[in-house]
């Protein structure tokens, strides 16, 4: 037997659904958001102390992660230690040989691209050493080189043709270490446009070399960072944020041309779930405070 409706609840029953109606149907899903993981790069922990003093101060300002230089970060083992303890991921290693000197899988001297090739080695350990899964790599530069007393101009297919063989000898290695080899833009005169990227990494036929992408360092070439994105799709594997200006070149996270809305649209369309790492100016507490602060906004976290 249904049981009879009180006036009181009838009333609230009617207001609910007149309001139903006059709000009309429901919004749409609202776009899919990326799933990420704030980072810095570790040398923008500028404190005196330990790891794991500096772990401690990354985590006291709300981040998970850091990514370290390779070579130029001693003591791995206390590293490891500090990660553990405190529960901040070292995520990534950056080949600092390459990011100082980009020509070394591209020179045109062999003996230049064997330092490389032994430099990306040496990456590639240690971060399977600190339970990294990339490798930040720089893979070559277009320009002219010293070579057998003269200059030698390396043009972008030496330049591709180069860095591809140096870097399929360490394929192996990095399955064995569980670590990608991730591929950088930066304003090297190598990979300008987001087809060149795919075409690069996908020319390796592995999923152990993928696309490292920084928003910033495309705003110059033209095609919007977004567009970038979705056409990286899975390939991207880890992104950075800084800030560039067309006019006022580079300045703080969310005040360049990078179109963040855009860019986290992009990111959420084809599924991306890691690691958002600054790379900005360093120091103490007050500097990685206001960096996080930066991403908080641009990331709409």
């Amino acid at each position: 037997m249904t049981r009879p409706i009180g006036r009181r609840e009838f009333l609230r029953v009617s207001a609910a659904v007149s309001a139903a109606a006059v709000a009309g149907p429901a919004p749409a899903d609202e776009p899919k958001k990326p799933k990420l993981k704030k980072a810095v790069k570790y040398g923008m922990v500028q404190i005196k102390g330990s790891h794991r003093d500096k772990l401690e101060l990354v985590k006291k300002c709300g981040f998970l992660g850091v990514e370290i230089d390779s070579p130029g970060t001693p003591n791995l083992d206390e590293l490891v230690k500090a990660s553990k303890d405190t529960g901040i991921a070292v995520h990534g290693v950056i080949d600092s040989v390459h990011w100082n000197k980009t020509h070394a899988l591209s020179h045109p001297d062999p003996a230049v691209r064997a330092k490389g090739l032994a430099a990306l080695e040496g990456a590639l350990r240690d971060a399977q050493t600190v339970g990294a899964d990339t490798v930040l790599l720089v893979p070559g530069v277009v320009r002219e080189e010293e070579f057998e007393g003269k200059k030698q101009a390396v043009t972008y297919d030496q330049c591709y043709e180069r860095s591809q063989a140096e870097v399929r000898k360490v394929i192996p290695l990095a399955e064995k270490a569980g670590v990608k080899i991730a591929i950088e833009v930066v304003w090297n005169g190598f990979i300008t446009k987001p087809e060149q990227m795919v075409k690069y990494v996908d020319d390796f036929k592995s999923p152990w070399v993928a696309a490292y992408f920084d928003p910033s360092n495309v705003v110059r070439h033209g095609v919007p960072p977004a567009e970038w994105v979705r056409q990286l799709g899975k390939r991207l594997v880890k992104f950075d944020l800084k800030g560039y200006s067309k006019t006022k070149q580079w300045v703080d996270i969310g005040e360049g041309d990078e179109d963040w809305p855009e860019v986290l649209k992009a990111l959420g369309e084809i599924g991306y779930d890691g690691w958002a790492t600054a790379e900005v100016g360093g120091g103490g507490e007050d500097v990685l405070r206001k960096v996080k602060a930066q991403m908080d906004k641009v990331l709409g976290m």
